[in-house]
């Protein structure tokens, strides 16, 4: 069995095996990225199919994550903005609740929406205000319990929480229940209320595609899936051992604790239906929700609107995501276009493009939630990943930049003795 040495060997390409050996690389250190698919970016790509553009599963980049200006150039990003605010079905047609300070017109629409009592509106009012005051980390110490216990905790009728947050969470946190932790839920809402929510024009795989080509052509060698790890050595499927002075696990979080022991963090599952469509239910660039809990999607997105570089010249791209236990039904497809039915008679004629069914689109994340857990595993080993932080494109390149950190510090650490 051929046996390579390299500094650091990184197990897994998505965007925090990438961070990481970025960061290490920046740092002089050598490192050897092992994928087991045939690219970069784990759940975080994007393909071409039929003259569309599909990311791996619907995703939306939010641009207030702290991390972002650290590894990109947004401008460079060509980010498409969705709309701030959201246009519910609410049984008979749609009603669009806006952000009235970034766009006054949505001011009447989002006052008379029949989505909760005066008294509801007010206090989504206050809680925004309350997270964009506080830090991150502020939001992160705050006492934590389910999302669905905080909204009943601050008043929230049961109206408002089941047409507005459980749809908007269930998408964002793939959480249909809204069990997960509280502390999540304000940071996201933060992200939301100070930032935009966008997808990058050449799609959410250029992410992971910018973050890769920081590094060193052959650094990263793709189809390699990995048997197992003892101490600092990977043993790939194909036999070949691969020997660092540390290595870093940084796949999802059910592969890591395969290979490392760990409690498995559990998984969300998602998918995403990609829709031909000839017409579209309503054009704007705003999410749209299912506020009735009609069918298994929660969110629908006109992609072709908010980002033309979608779909081919005259074409409408629309995207069904469907969060939740009800992505692994088989007969999802079908409970999908019912549902879209009631939405808009036109459906029928939409035609698939693909199906994406993601078993692990997140770890759960319940409370109370730990956001920055140990990458330190002693013996020269170390993992990263959303499930060592917050589930999100932030907590995958942070996590990946802190386990980076933690090596260096325990190379030098090494050196000096």
């Amino acid at each position: 069995m051929q046996r390579v040495n390299e500094d650091v060997v990184i197990v897994g390409a998505g965007l925090a095996g990438l961070a990481c050996a970025r960061t290490l690389a920046a740092a002089g250190i050598g490192v050897q990225v092992l994928e087991a698919s045939d690219g970069v970016g784990g759940r975080v790509r994007s393909d071409h199919v039929d003259g569309f553009l599909l990311d791996r599963g619907f995703q939306i980049l939010l641009t207030a994550y702290p991390e972002l200006v650290r590894w990109f150039d947004l401008n460079e990003l060509d980010l498409r903005r969705f709309q701030a605010g959201a246009t519910i079905w609410t049984g008979s047609g749609f009603t669009t609740v806006g952000d009235p300070l970034r766009s006054p017109r949505d001011l009447p629409s989002t006052v008379f929406a029949p989505i909760g009592s005066i008294f509801d509106k007010l206090r989504l009012l206050k809680l925004i205000a309350s997270v964009r005051r506080g830090s991150v980390p502020d939001l992160l110490r705050r006492p934590d319990g389910s999302t669905q216990a905080e909204l009943e905790r601050l008043g929230f009728s049961n109206r408002i929480i089941e047409t507005f947050f459980r749809p908007l969470f269930a998408g964002i946190q793939l959480d249909p229940e809204l069990e997960v932790s509280s502390r999540r839920f304000e940071v996201i809402l933060r992200m939301l209320a100070v930032g935009d929510s966008a997808v990058p024009a050449r799609g959410m795989g250029s992410l992971s595609n910018e973050v890769a080509s920081g590094l060193e052509v052959g650094t990263i060698r793709c189809n390699e899936p990995v048997r197992s790890i003892a101490g600092t050595t990977v043993t790939l499927e194909s036999g070949e051992q691969v020997t660092g002075k540390a290595v870093v696990v940084a796949t999802q979080g059910p592969a890591a604790s395969q290979l490392l022991g760990l409690p498995d963090p559990g998984s969300r599952p998602v998918a995403a239906i990609w829709f031909d469509a000839t017409s579209a239910p309503i054009h704007n660039r705003h999410i749209l929700l299912d506020g009735v809990q009609s069918g298994p999607m929660k969110n629908l997105a006109i992609l072709s609107d908010v980002a033309p570089s979608y779909a081919p010249a005259g074409k409408t791209l629309c995207a069904a995501a469907v969060p939740g236990p009800s992505a692994l039904d088989p007969q999802l497809e079908a409970s999908v276009r019912e549902q879209l039915a009631k939405w808009h008679p036109d459906s029928r004629s939409w035609e698939t493009i693909r199906v994406d069914v993601i078993p692990h689109g997140q770890p759960l994340q319940l409370p109370p939630l730990d956001p920055r857990r140990a990458v330190r595993l002693g013996d020269g080993r170390y993992v990263c990943g959303d499930h060592r932080d917050t589930a999100s494109i932030q907590g995958a390149l942070f996590s990946g930049r802190r386990a980076a950190a933690a090596v260096l510090a325990d190379l030098q650490s090494t050196r000096q003795r």
